[in-house]
């Protein structure tokens, strides 16, 4: 066993300082042993990369460059001169040709293995002499770091696990421990010359695509000021910080299984982008926003609750413009494909849209404005109109409509608007709703939001919005309901507002055209915990390669990834104990909260 001292800060050997440095900024000392290093206060082993697959696909280093543990892994590069490699690649060739006439003459069966590596020569040589390709020595080393000597051995073993997914084979440095380390450090120096040649391709392959941290502003581009703290990155020491009104469009789609953390995810964004003046409107199936909208003085909207009814014939308060009553007859139609589980035959939707101007003449409201004060139809009113008419389409209709108007779904119509949904955080309640209703619920909130959203433009800017969608596939399942979302993902960038989904079920969201529409117009993807029926689909659909669709497949509660465009990076929810106690939803927390 050896130990080496290192240089003091106060020791000067050149001119130019360098020995201070070192000394400054290197370890006090160095033991060296055959098998490990113990460098400061931590361990540290050098595995060589000694055997490689005979076929390499896009970023075949990735196992070991993303390993969650701290390693130092070194690239020692060096060209070799066209004349050299002809050279040795003519020397090969000649040993393996030579090999395969020998067997030949003995009559013994060809080796398949020699049969290939003639064949990778060959082609080598024809693209090395066109000039498509050039060879390298390149040697490859993983120091790992551990901070106890059993941890060490553990690490190089999970290391070496790792690595053997992609068929390398690492091998440890015993006795070459010291020069194995330097290796792996920023010196351009390679002390342990453990190489092996590759061409252009196989090398090129080796490198990451992406960076694991996103980009930093180019040179002469401003420094951000929005944003807001998405968590740290897991995979470095930078924290995650991004700002969706800063892209393309402000959309926002979060996909994940049941209890990997994506509306605690959700929550902490909404309290975020609440505090610097955003304003949230947020569609509830679980009741899981309640404690956050109490604690900020949000609004909260329970639809089903005793006393709580929607009228959908309301028009828009303060809406001046001429097409107002048109634009609430199309949406009318939407709704009423939703109440009766499918756009209704022509002869019924004539007959719908005859009824639709009908009751708003009925009750003195035309295209003047200054009629829309006076108090609006209801859809029991409607529903009479349409038994009135004298086409049978119409009545047939009127009967469809029959269990919202007289029927058990009746309480949520029964009766004009109780609720004014304003302020700076609306949580629309959908608990108490019965699963045949959510997507009615889901429907009429969004309207509501609309409302708010399209508001015509007034004298000051209007206030940046986020909608947010819980459990989505409530909304995907329906035809109609699916539609009307595609709608607010496209137009709400023109209203300065992002529509944020949220679905543990991707099958829905990525089985129909319409959800791949919503996830393509949305500029930020966070992707957490995957099923593994699922991942397929997700990775096909965000171009997720092999280490990605793995972390996915493994990430804690909380890990996920935030994808936007080309810009992809790894990312931890971090709380502080105010956001986590009005983000939790686990049991035990929310006991220990109610004590507090």
């Amino acid at each position: 066993m050896i130990s080496i001292r290192r240089l003091r800060p106060h020791t000067t050997v050149s001119g130019d300082g360098s020995a201070g440095l070192a000394g400054a900024v290197g370890p006090a000392a160095v033991e060296v042993t055959p098998r490990w290093l113990r460098v400061g206060d931590g361990y540290t082993a050098t595995l060589v990369v000694t055997g490689y697959p005979a076929e390499v696909g896009p970023a075949w280093l990735e196992p070991l460059l993303s390993y969650p543990g701290r390693v130092d892994v070194a690239l020692h590069i060096d060209p070799l001169p066209a004349p050299v490699a002809a050279a040795r690649l003519r020397k090969q060739r000649a040993r393996l040709e030579s090999s395969r006439r020998l067997d030949a003459d003995r009559g013994a069966l060809a080796d398949p293995y020699t049969e290939a590596a003639a064949a990778d020569a060959t082609d080598l040589a024809d693209r090395l002499a066109r000039g498509a390709a050039k060879l390298f020595r390149v040697g490859v080393y993983v120091t790992v770091h551990a901070r106890t000597e059993e941890e060490l051995v553990q690490a190089c073993a999970r290391v070496k696990a790792a690595a053997a997914s992609t068929l390398l084979e690492v091998q440890p440095a015993t006795w070459r421990q010291l020069a194995g380390w330097t290796t792996t450090l920023p010196l351009a120096c390679d002390g342990l010359r453990m190489l092996r040649t590759m061409d252009t391709d196989a090398l090129a392959a080796a490198f990451p695509l992406a960076s694991p941290d996103l980009p930093a502003p180019l040179p002469g581009d401003p420094a951000p000021t929005g944003g807001v703290l998405y968590g740290i990155n897991p995979t470095g020491t930078g924290v995650v910080w991004w700002d969706r009104f800063a892209q393309d469009n402000y959309n926002a789609v979060v996909l994940a299984r049941s209890g990997a953390g994506k509306s605690y995810f959700v929550k902490l964004e909404t309290l975020r982008h609440l505090y610097s003046g955003v304003h949230v409107s947020i569609i509830d199936p679980e009741d899981e926003y309640l404690r956050l909208a109490d604690t900020v003085g949000g609004t909260i909207v329970r639809l089903g609750a005793p006393g709580v009814r929607i009228n959908p014939l309301d028009l828009p308060a303060g809406d001046t413009r001429p097409d107002v009553l048109t634009r609430r007859g199309l949406f009318l139609h939407t709704l009423i494909a939703v109440l009766v589980g499918g756009q209704p035959p022509p002869a019924e939707r004539a007959a719908l849209d005859r009824a639709i101007l009908a009751v708003y003449r009925q009750a003195g409201i035309t295209a003047d404005p200054r009629t829309h004060q006076r108090p609006a139809p209801l859809l029991r009113d409607l529903a009479t109109t349409l038994t009135a008419d004298t086409d049978p389409a119409a009545r047939q209709l009127a009967a469809r409509l029959s269990p919202w108007i007289d029927g058990s779904f009746k309480d949520l119509f029964d009766g004009p608007a109780t609720t004014r949904p304003d302020g700076h955080l609306v949580v629309w309640s959908l608990r108490q709703l019965p699963d045949e209703l959510r997507g009615v619920g889901t429907l009429l909130a969004l309207d509501a939001i609309w409302r708010q959203v399209d508001a015509p433009p007034a004298d000051t800017p209007p206030p940046r919005r986020i909608v947010v969608v819980d459990e989505a596939w409530l909304l995907m399942r329906d035809g109609e309901g699916a539609k009307f979302l595609f709608r607010l993902s496209k137009a709400g960038r023109k209203r300065h507002t992002g529509l944020t989904v949220v679905t543990q079920d991707a099958a829905d969201v990525l089985g129909t055209d319409l959800g791949h529409a919503v996830v393509a117009n949305a500029a930020t993807q966070i992707l957490l915990r995957q099923a593994p029926q699922a991942i397929d689909a997700v990775g096909d659909a965000f171009g997720l390669t092999a280490g990605e669709r793995r972390l996915l497949l493994t990430a804690d509660r909380g890990h996920g990834l935030l994808i936007s465009g080309t810009n992809r990076t790894a990312f931890e929810a971090i709380s502080s104990d105010t956001e986590h106690a009005l983000a939790t939803t686990h049991p035990l927390d929310l006991v220990d909260t109610d004590h507090v």
